[in-house]
């Protein structure tokens, strides 16, 4: 059966239920229809957070043949469940445009889901629109400043970085020109739409603890320069106070249910190749201060999302994981070898062994956080024992735990001696958390320690660009802030061709830009696209509803 099948044989229970398994009153929830709610920040009890052990799922660096880290993450907290620990799974929000695109919906996949899978695909409750309507709110105030002829602040149109941003995958809109049709309609100016994924709103919303750290972060979102060069923030144009009320609701984490009845929270989706790629600060210590144990996920593989989410995540709130699973496929790991794509269901110990490489790094990058980590094989039918072999003997050579799981076919049951060992793990592992680098060192060493010692570099370069936006940085004090460095998810170097292990290769940082309301700065390398394209046959071509509502085509 396909994903949706299976969603729609299931019975979901009321979601006041899901509520009172997690200790909140059924009448204070908000409601969303039968199956989803938002939880008021009041239940949010800080005294209780660390009581819980956090669990982070991670993976290899991902590839076309798919890894499975967001159905891992559901098999796996339903297995736990399972396993007599109370926990809850905590999730990104999906953004329209893939789900629309081409890598489709993010509510996990076979008897690992997110429910009801259709409504957290599209639209949810409202939170990207919220997002981007506070995002294009800012931009809207910038470009009436520019155009005012008695509350100007002397904004120079041309250091304007503040773009839109919708939740759609459209190239047309990449570049643009605003301000066109005479002198009532604005300054003509060159600007564009990056998707809301991307917005820096979605990252700070992430980020926040509460309104008044909501609103302090969005007020000092950096707009650009006055023609004499004074730096301009958000705050000037007095923004941050509608756009927080904007997002009433949206700082509110979701509730919903997985597949089977695991309490499942929901909350935020920054990309990880642009930003942090974590959900919610306030979600991740909702679900701790109401359960035993929280399964959350960090985007693409180990060097992008989970990496941010110790460096800046953790660092910011205060938190740190007790264990980490990283996901690999042996489909994946052939990839990685050289395998070609449409070849991966054909045996190939010899193609395993050189795509080894990348989950092997990976690994190593484990061990520079101090954190304990766990291998999860997700498997496929067409995985050998040969295959599956050299994966557990590879990773017994590093001591690291490597469990099989069929969380796609079996749900929480495939995914019960990974919740065992989990379990184990997160509980005898001694706390020796420590984050890759101080942020109180200087861009430069922050920037050159991740390429070293996460990527494998061999050095970096900067182009003059990055040069001049490195003394930016320096003459606003924002050296102090820690870097989210902007790279391709597909290699552990900039370069999307170099798979497996890379080495020898130098990371070129093209740009440098500001995200001073989410608290970091975002070297650039690479081409990262902030506004995707639809595919020649975009999953929309497939999603259809019926007279009767019903959705089919998501997947």
């Amino acid at each position: 059966m396909t994903d949706l099948e299976i969603a729609h044989g299931v019975t979901m229970r009321p979601i006041t239920e899901i509520a009172e398994t997690l200790g909140l009153p059924k009448e204070e929830i908000i409601l969303y229809g039968k199956y989803k709610a938002k939880i008021p920040l009041k239940y949010l009890d800080r005294t209780k957070v660390n009581n819980a052990r956090l669990i982070l799922v991670s993976a290899i660096s991902p590839t076309p043949a798919g890894e499975g880290k967001t159905t891992v993450s559901i098999g796996l907290a339903q297995a736990m469940n399972r396993l007599g620990k109370k926990t809850t799974v905590v999730l990104r929000e999906p953004s329209l445009g893939p789900v629309f695109g081409v890598k489709g919906g993010a509510t996990g996949g076979g008897y690992s889901q997110v429910l009801p899978m259709e409504d957290i695909n599209l639209h949810f409750t409202g939170d990207f629109a919220a997002i981007e309507k506070a995002h294009n709110l800012l931009a809207a105030l910038i470009d009436n400043n520019i155009q005012s002829k008695t509350r100007s602040l002397g904004i120079d149109p041309r250091t304007v970085s503040w773009r839109r941003v919708m939740d759609m995958n459209d190239r047309s809109l990449r570049t643009i020109i605003v301000g066109l049709g005479g002198t009532a309609s604005g300054i003509p100016r060159e600007t564009g739409f990056d998707i809301t994924a991307a917005s820096e709103v979605m990252a700070i919303l992430c980020l926040a603890e509460d309104f008044i750290d909501l609103k302090r972060r969005l007020g000092n979102i950096f707009v650009g320069y006055t023609y004499d060069k004074k730096p301009i923030y958000a705050r000037d144009l007095h923004a941050e106070g509608a756009m927080a009320a904007l997002l009433k609701d949206a700082i509110m984490p979701n509730l919903v249910q997985t597949l089977e009845g695991t309490p499942a929270i929901i909350h935020g989706g920054p990309f990880a190749n642009i930003a942090q790629g974590t959900n919610s600060v306030i979600a991740t210590k909702m679900a701790m201060s109401h359960s035993d144990f929280v399964v959350t996920e960090a985007g693409f593989g180990f060097d992008l999302g989970a990496e941010k989410f110790m460096d800046i995540k953790c660092k910011s709130a205060g938190l740190h994981p007790d264990a980490v699973v990283l996901v690999a496929t042996v489909r994946a790991l052939k990839y990685h070898g050289g395998q070609s794509l449409k070849d991966l269901a054909t045996p190939s110990v010899e193609n395993l062994a050189k795509g080894i490489g990348n989950l092997q790094k990976h690994l190593e990058n484990m061990a520079l956080f101090g954190i304990c980590p766990v291998v999860a094989i997700n498997r496929f039918a067409t995985d050998t024992d040969a295959e599956l072999a050299y994966i557990e003997n590879a990773c017994k050579e590093l001591n690291v735990p490597c469990v099989l799981a069929d969380v796609w076919g079996a749900g929480g049951k495939g995914a019960e001696a990974l919740g065992d060992k989990v379990i184990k793990v997160a509980e005898q592992c001694a706390d020796t958390f420590k984050a890759l680098y101080d942020w109180n060192w200087t861009p430069e060493k922050k920037i050159e320690t991740i390429a070293h010692e996460v990527y494998g570099a061999k050095a970096v370069d900067y182009t003059a660009q990055a040069r001049a936006a490195l003394k930016t940085v320096y003459d606003l004090g924002l050296d102090k802030l820690p870097v989210c460095v902007a790279k391709t998810q597909k290699s552990l170097s900039d370069n999307p061709d170099l798979l497996g292990r890379p080495k020898d290769f130098v990371v070129t940082v093209r740009d440098i830009e500001i995200a001073a309301g989410a608290e970091f700065i975002i070297p650039i390398t690479g081409q990262i696209m902030r506004m995707p394209g639809l595919p020649p046959t975009p999953s929309a071509e497939k999603i259809d509803i019926d007279n009767d509502g019903n959705i089919t085509g998501l997947f």
